[in-house]
C-alpha cells in the first residue's frame, strides 16, 4: 500500500523558515516532488529531485531559498523553505512516480501518480 504524508506546515513570518517532511511508503519511486496552491491560482511545480543521480529542479521564483532532499533510505522527503515571503502561502502536495522526470516534472504534475494529502504553509 503506496503512502506519501506530509507534516511539518504551519504558519510563519515573512522572513521566516519552514521545514516540510513527506514520508514514503509502500514503494521506491524515481521522482519525488513538491507541488503548492494557493486559493484562486493554478498548482504549481515547486521542486523536485531525481533518487537516482540526485538531480535537483526548482520553481525560479523558490532558487536559493528552498531546498529539496531525500533521506539515503529514499523514504524521507523534506522541503526547506527560508525568506519566506506571503506569495509563498498555499497547500504543499508531496508527489511521486515511478518515472523519472526532468525539468518537465511542473507541467507534467498530473502524470505523478502518487500525491500526499497536503499541508499548509501560511506566510503573514
Amino acid at each position: 500500500h503506496v503512502q506519501l504524508v506530509e507534516s511539518g506546515g504551519g504558519s510563519a513570518l515573512a522572513g521566516g523558515s519552514v521545514r516540510l517532511s513527506c514520508a514514503a511508503s509502500g514503494y521506491t519511486f524515481n521522482t519525488y516532488s513538491w507541488f503548492r496552491q494557493a486559493p484562486g491560482k493554478e498548482r504549481e511545480g515547486v521542486a523536485a529531485i531525481d533518487t537516482g543521480d540526485g538531480s535537483t529542479y526548482y520553481l525560479n521564483s523558490v532558487k536559493g531559498r528552498f531546498t529539496i532532499s531525500l533521506d539515503n533510505a529514499k523514504t524521507s522527503l523534506v522541503l526547506e523553505m527560508s525568506s519566506l515571503t506571503p506569495e509563498d502561502t498555499a497547500m504543499y502536495y508531496c508527489a511521486a512516480d515511478r518515472e523519472s522526470y526532468d525539468t518537465d516534472y511542473a507541467e507534467r504534475c498530473d502524470d505523478f501518480g502518487y500525491r500526499g494529502q497536503g499541508t499548509q504553509v501560511t506566510v503573514s
